[in-house]
């Protein structure tokens, strides 16, 4: 007998799963609560029109609240400078790229890397 009685309530909640996880032409949004008492299951059809009140950011207290990801905004400040240092080089081939050789240029005493006097140095290596 009892496991006649067991073996039924599995069956109606199977069969009240099973009427959750089908579509109701008759109703949009249709939901079935089964209580998990043993003795009675209660069924409770709930349509949209209940939950028209509940705002759209609405997270139910006894859910962990997932965090949206943090966008921050691109800084307009403009890129540091490298930090090159007059040490004595004067020629292109002794540069590795053209804000070196533009540094360089511009600082540093003796330089020879601006052959034709355009103020931008190094046009064949580096800054063509």
């Amino acid at each position: 007998m009892k496991n006649t009685l067991i073996i039924i309530m599995l069956l109606v909640l199977a069969f009240a799963v099973y009427k959750v996880l089908q579509p109701d032409s008759s109703t949009s949004n249709t939901t079935i609560d089964v209580a998990t008492d043993t003795s009675t299951t209660p069924v409770s059809i709930s349509t949209s029109t209940d939950f028209d009140d509940i705002p759209p950011t609405y997270v139910d207290s006894g859910l962990e609240t997932l965090s949206a990801p943090v966008v921050k905004p691109a800084l307009s400040t403009p890129p540091a400078t490298p930090s090159f240092a007059c040490d004595g080089r004067q020629h292109c081939s002794q540069m590795t790229s053209c804000a070196e050789a533009t540094y360089f240029s511009n600082n540093c005493p003796n330089t020879k890397m601006d052959g034709n006097n355009d103020g931008v140095p190094c046009e064949e290596q580096w800054c063509n």
